[in-house]
């Protein structure tokens, strides 16, 4: 059986193929023209050299070193940031952790400004200044007013 796409296209030249049957006019079969061949695709050198340069010359997207840099950094926030958070609960608790609790978030937030402090240092100083400089401070700033803060309570 021919494929379905096949019979729907050939449906209107059955009754003219049965007429040409039934006569025994084969020759007349014949007198129709040619169907047209399908041309191929050109060869790929035979296609515009604009198309097969970029086609050569396509490259993905890659970490530039100021995105590993903040990768790192944002990283260490992290971690800063949960030891903070904790260090905050347990100091609001007046917990008997919560001495420890600071000194790790204090040691946390040394080790983020010294990623930080390297990061500015490199050839991208600046975009990385601009993208993750503002949460560093942020953190900074909140970690000396949780010490100020315990400091007073004491």
């Amino acid at each position: 059986m021919p494929p379905r796409h096949l019979t729907t296209a050939l449906r209107p030249l059955i009754p003219l193929a049965r007429h040409r049957l039934a006569t025994n006019n084969t020759r007349a079969l014949s007198s129709y023209p040619p169907t047209p061949r399908r041309r191929s695709l050109p060869s790929p050198a035979a296609r515009p050299t604009s198309i097969a340069v970029f086609r050569r010359r396509r490259q993905y997207a890659t970490k530039s070193t100021a995105d590993e840099a903040i990768e790192e950094i944002t990283e260490i926030y992290a971690t800063a940031k949960d030891e903070f958070d904790i260090a905050t609960e347990e100091t609001s608790k007046r917990s008997v952790y919560a001495a420890d609790d600071r000194a790790a978030a204090r040691e946390e937030l040394d080790k983020l400004k010294r990623a930080y402090e390297a990061a500015i240092g490199g050839t991208n100083g600046e975009e990385v200044r601009r993208r993750v400089g503002g949460r560093v401070r942020e953190l900074e700033r909140g970690v000396e007013a949780l010490e100020e803060r315990a400091m007073e309570g004491e």
